[in-house]
């Protein structure tokens, strides 16, 4: 019989400002959470409206030794980098960029949400590469809304995206360099669903719009993060709408050096990654 996680922490998200100006809800890193490992950061961007010529985002900006991993709910983004990549969200696409050795990425609103104005709701989550992948070549996986799996429930009351691992059966198109979950929960009122996660992983839910309960505890409003005890299953219900991201990783239980956008195992490497950077090792976006 599964073993259902029970909550052990939550965590209210605080709001600050990334990139060119716009404000995200972080749950971590914060003063109470500062790393769940494999995972870095989980921001969530908005919901904003934007007026015309008032949207903003992040322009150029270097990465080294772990991934960005863009989901977009509303709205249109445009990247490009210095590899060559370019490419556009839109509305429900993924974005699962592994930056390894080193890019400049620049992640804008389109033009079109630039110049008219409009609505952008979307995340990104950070996650941590193991020492032996952190150099490793930059590379790129995109999944469009049409082509993201979606698991539900057999009442329909519950449905499941798939963006890493396994729920209900139904797999992820994206490989992962360390083994992840990532899956996007929405709830009808009165729905429930119990998901099966590995025991040995760190698991969290990010209630992000509706309130909802977790493993039939006090219902978490939106903006909480509940960090799950042990067990090898979770188990999520709703007395009305709801969604929430559950993540969940092996931990990779390495020393964890940190600057800005450079994430290492050492502060040499810290170091070597900022003198590269401001070498121009890093390459520039061509445009």
């Amino acid at each position: 019989m599964a073993v259902i996680r029970p909550v052990s922490r939550r965590i209210a998200a605080s709001r600050t400002v990334e990139g060119g100006g716009f404000v995200v809800r972080r749950p971590f890193p914060t003063r109470d959470l500062s790393l769940f490992d494999p995972f870095l950061l989980l921001d969530e961007m908005g919901p904003v409206e934007y007026a015309p010529g008032q949207a903003v985002g992040a322009p150029d900006h270097p990465h080294r030794g772990f991934e960005t991993v863009t989901y977009l709910l509303e709205g249109e983004f445009e990247h490009e980098d210095s590899a060559g990549h370019r490419g556009r969200l839109g509305a429900g696409d993924i974005q699962w960029m592994t930056a390894g050795r080193g890019v400049i990425h620049s992640e804008m609103p389109s033009a079109r949400v630039r110049r008219d104005g409009g609505r952008v709701h979307g995340f990104q989550v950070w996650v941590n590469l193991p020492a032996r992948d952190k150099m490793m070549a930059p590379r790129y996986q995109d999944v469009t809304h049409d082509a993201l799996p979606i698991a539900r429930t057999p009442d329909g009351l519950a449905s499941v995206k798939v963006v890493a691992g396994t729920a209900l059966g139904v797999a992820a198109r994206v490989q992962t360099r360390t083994p992840i979950l990532y899956f996007d929960v929405t709830l009808k009122p009165g729905g429930r669903v119990t998901l099966d996660v590995p025991h040995d992983f760190n698991v969290g839910v990010y209630v992000y719009d509706g309130t909802l309960s977790i493993a039939d505890a006090a219902p978490a409003p939106s903006g909480t993060f509940a960090v799950l005890g042990e067990g090898d299953a979770i188990s999520l219900a709703s007395a009305a709408d709801a969604r929430a991201l559950v993540l969940g990783g092996a931990p990779l239980d390495e020393p964890v050096a940190r600057y800005g956008p450079f994430v290492m195992n050492t502060e040499a490497e810290i170091h070597q990654a900022v003198d590269d950077f401001r070498s121009g090792r890093f390459g520039d976006i061509a445009r």
